[in-house]
């Protein structure tokens, strides 16, 4: 894909080919934006909306997804290229060197049905994703309508107090990225990426600054990339404490994401705690904050989430410690109206 490039005038300016006249010179298409990444998206925009199909229906799947994490790749996010490029071979042998003109709702469909198999819904929902944008920009006439798995109800298992506290413990202990990082997470609702990619320059007084994360990119490495959602663009504040244990030079976590994950699941088999994900420290976050009366609103902006669906849906598992609680609460307010019921 073209690379834009930068103007006098500050502005960029992104060029693709468009066509061949009869005299056989080529043209251009300019696209002039304030920022490089807005340049090569309507770029790329453009060009995908503007396919001969007639001359897209030869081209093999295969060749046709290439294609377009090469379209994307200054648009898309390192992970998500990864995890495309890892699908093509992963979740659609047998059908790679078909042309896209074979791509029927029906063919469409088997392969939906036959790779449903021992696969969760979710799994089977990101890959044809991948294969409908595929198609659409290829081949936009297409129209499908396939039946995907149902969606299955997570279930959730929610730290609890006392599990976030004997973590606490251990990390002081026994490893100190790891103490930073469980604080961010639970506490600071972040990401492992977004944990991996703070420096000290982030943090201002009681306040993290969360703009950008370490993310796995196509080279096999990590690299720091700006955050993939506006969303996720804030500022945290977090409490005196915890600041102070942050260095005050360098990263604050010397690890990356992958690194995160393996260490936690070993301080949990040391701790003899129920088996759950570094990521489950953001239920435990919000489910905290949710079950001690902090509006939804609130969470959602520390949190980083756009919409309170993800919550709902979610992230409002109750805590154990919280649920028996509230329980104790309900069942003696029944019980305060029985006995009053009685005295009458």
């Amino acid at each position: 894909m073209a690379t834009a490039k930068k103007l006098p005038s500050g502005s960029y300016r992104c060029q693709i080919y468009d066509y061949t006249d009869d005299k056989g010179k080529k043209h251009y298409k300019s696209f002039t934006a304030k920022t490089k990444k807005e340049a090569e998206h309507m770029a790329t925009a453009y060009k995908l909306d503007n396919v001969d199909t007639s001359k897209n229906l030869d081209i093999k799947l295969e060749d046709s997804m290439l294609n377009y994490c090469a379209m994307k790749s200054n648009i898309l996010s390192p992970t998500t290229l990864v995890n495309y490029k890892r699908l093509i071979y992963n979740a659609f042998e047998g059908y790679l060197r078909l042309p896209l003109s074979k791509f029927t709702p029906d063919l469409v469909q088997r392969w939906v049905n036959a790779y449903a198999v021992g696969r969760s819904p979710k799994t089977v929902k990101n890959a044809y994703g991948f294969l409908y944008a595929v198609l659409k920009a290829y081949y936009p006439n297409m129209h499908i309508n396939i039946s995907l798995p149902q969606r299955i109800k997570p279930r959730l298992y929610v730290p609890t107090d006392a599990d976030i506290k004997a973590i606490i413990e251990y990390c002081k202990e026994k490893d100190r990225d790891m103490l930073i990082a469980v604080y961010l997470a639970a506490f600071g609702t972040l990401r492992r990426s977004k944990v991996c990619a703070l420096t000290a320059e982030d943090v201002e007084g009681s306040i993290i600054h969360i703009n950008k994360a370490l993310v796995y990119t196509e080279s096999k490495d990590w690299t720091v990339k700006t955050t993939k959602t506006t969303s996720s663009t804030r500022d945290i504040d977090m409490p005196d404490y915890i600041i102070k244990e942050l260095p005050t030079t360098g990263r604050l976590v010397n690890l990356n994401p992958n690194q995160i994950t393996h260490r936690f699941a070993k301080i949990l088999r040391d701790l003899e705690i129920q088996s759950f994900r570094f990521h489950d420290l953001r239920h435990y976050a919000a489910s905290m904050m949710h079950a001690i009366g902090v509006p939804d609103v609130y969470i959602m902006q520390r949190g980083g989430w756009a919409s309170d669906g993800t919550l709902k849906n979610i992230y409002r598992g109750v805590m154990d410690d919280y649920n028996e609680r509230f329980t104790s609460k309900v069942l003696e307010h029944i019980k305060n109206i029985s006995h009053e019921i009685s005295h009458k």
